[in-house]
């Protein structure tokens, strides 16, 4: 390894026993939260999941499909779980923009979309390493039925 490979894994946060590493994730007709109050990118299948691996769904006793809470050393989120062999082990992913019901949200048709913000586990004291920015991804998390 180079030393910037070095000092970019060592910067990578170590989820506890029970945790799990957070990743974001986006998609062609979601990339912002204003694509979400349009109608013909909102409608077919919903993209607000929680991804997470069948293996970890398992042990945890959940099922594909259920509302599941989500809590970072920050906040909490109640969201809907899909089982993905896209997922590492270890690896849940929530797609970014979602989480409209929020008062004083002026977006009728994203507003009456379900979903949830990832910006409410995320954790302002977590900063990349190398650059000093926010680290959205990688963030320590712990999934349990809702």
């Amino acid at each position: 390894m180079i030393l910037a490979d070095l000092v970019r894994f060592a910067a990578q946060p170590v989820p506890m026993a029970d945790e799990l590493l957070l990743i974001g994730r986006r998609h062609v007709r979601s990339n912002n939260s204003w694509m979400h109050n349009y109608h013909r990118l909102v409608k077919g299948k919903p993209r607000h999941q929680l991804l997470m691996h069948p293996d970890d769904l398992a042990s945890r006793r959940l099922s594909d499909g259920q509302r599941v809470r989500v809590s970072s050393r920050i906040g909490m989120i109640e969201v809907e779980v899909l089982a993905s062999l896209d997922m590492m082990p270890g690896v849940v992913s929530l797609p970014h923009g979602w989480g409209h019901g929020r008062p004083g949200v002026r977006m009728t048709i994203a507003s009456e979309q379900p979903g949830a913000s990832a910006n409410d586990l995320t954790d302002e004291r977590q900063l990349d390493e190398l650059s000093g920015n926010a680290a959205l991804n990688g963030v320590p998390v712990q999934v349990a039925a809702a």
